[in-house]
């Protein structure tokens, strides 16, 4: 089979350990650096992309899509909004809702709690499938009858379960003969839910939404109308028309005035973190220059022999190259397929860990997420594939114009 001699001399040189076992180890060395650092790009970027899809799904899970209310927090004839905002190509649900932060209070127990006031009819439209009522339903929530369902870290530090009764306080007061009192009401606990997030667990409940509305004192009321998309990307352009269309009588806001920064700060994160792995791929390459630079001075004698029967500095600069491409291209396959089988196996590989050596990485009670998720993309494997071959072949280009230009007659002067 014909084989191109650059491409035979520069196989030959990659594994040949007659003379300088030293350089060999280097070479070794670059390899392993390589594989290295892209195995542990892709695992990284993977473990992120996960934290982010979970971070999104879980927090968009309860903060709407997009909300429309009123300027002064009041929506009236909600009804007839709905009507109009189902109606819009990119809603895929709506649901009105009241919201106010209260307190709660069992016996001695006191904390601090939005409270939602939900209609069981609408809710499911723009609940996630994360969200999960450990006990009771949406549906045991009837107006008149003070129902609530608490989020399972609120129950818990308010030790109560569904049949206990709880005092809600409003922050409003009330003139009465008795004098100036807080506004407040017994309700019985009727179930208990969960998100997955403590900050959602510890702080939310939800009543019915006439209850909330004749709590606070808005009746035919509501605080505004949640939405759903089909994407939550098209929040932005889609808040943007609506308050457009409404008028300012109208606030329209979309997921990203709140929690925008925090996908962004995300997503910064991420990048940083790529530049900094990319750094062992860069020390792998800096091995990779070293390790050929060495080879050229090893094989000196050689070159010019080469050069003495007639081959051009050209190939003999494609010698070198085709050395260094060789250890380059085998670090980087190797190195992609350990990172795609640690990335589509980290979320067993973590959990083993932890039982075996009795650590949680990500504990539950600091942790917005406990576990280890990963979103394997094979776009970021693409482009750390490509670009750690595009580096190692451009490493090679140094070495191998120092060979080109070794002369012949200087080389084997003392040979």
């Amino acid at each position: 089979m014909f084989r191109p001699l650059e491409l035979f001399i520069g196989q030959r040189y990659t594994h040949s350990r007659r003379r300088n076992r030293f350089i060999s180890f280097i070479s070794f060395a670059s390899m392993l650096g390589i594989m290295l650092g892209v195995m542990v790009l892709i695992t990284i970027l993977s473990i992120m992309n996960g934290f982010e899809k979970e971070l999104r799904s879980r927090i968009l899970g309860v903060v709407a899509h997009v909300t429309v209310s009123g300027t002064d927090g009041k929506l009236t004839d909600w009804l007839q909004h709905y009507e109009k905002l189902v109606k819009e190509p990119q809603v895929v649900g709506a649901a009105p809702y009241v919201q106010k932060q209260v307190m709660i209070a069992n016996s001695n127990l006191l904390r601090g709690t939005l409270l939602q006031g939900i209609h069981p009819d609408y809710q499911h439209q723009v609940n996630e499938q994360g969200f999960k009522l450990l006990e009771g339903s949406f549906k045991d929530l009837k107006p008149r009858t003070y129902g609530i369902i608490l989020g399972v870290g609120l129950a818990n530090s308010l030790q109560v379960v569904p049949g206990d009764k709880v005092t809600v306080v409003v922050p409003q007061v009330q003139v009465t003969p008795a004098g100036v009192l807080p506004r407040l009401r017994r309700f019985t606990v009727l179930g208990i839910h969960q998100f997955g997030m403590q900050e959602f667990d510890n702080m939310t409940a939800f009543v019915h939404l006439e209850d909330a509305a004749r709590l606070f004192k808005m009746q035919g009321q509501v605080s505004g109308i949640r939405l759903k998309l089909d994407d939550l990307f098209a929040a932005q352009p889609l808040a943007r028309e609506l308050q457009q269309r409404w008028g300012s009588q109208y606030e329209v806001a979309d997921w990203s005035k709140e929690h925008g920064n925090f996908f962004r700060a995300v997503k910064t994160e991420k990048i940083a973190m790529t530049l900094i792995l990319f750094l062992v791929v860069a020390v792998a390459l800096f091995n990779l220059v070293a390790s050929l630079v060495m080879a050229v001075n090893d094989k000196q004698a050689d070159i010019a022999i080469l050069r003495t029967f007639g081959m051009e500095p050209n190939r003999v600069m494609r010698i070198f190259m085709i050395q260094g491409s060789i250890i380059g291209i085998f670090g980087t396959v190797v190195g992609v397929i350990l990172g795609v089988l640690l990335s589509l196996n980290i979320e067993t590989i973590i959990p083993a860990l932890e039982q075996a050596f009795g650590f949680k990485v990500f504990p539950a009670d600091i942790f917005y997420i406990s576990e280890v998720p990963s979103d394997l993309r094979w776009s970021d494997v693409w482009l750390i594939a490509g670009a750690a071959l595009i580096f190692s072949v451009l490493a090679t280009i140094y070495p191998a114009r120092r060979a080109a230009a070794v002369q012949p007659a200087e080389s084997l002067r003392y040979e």
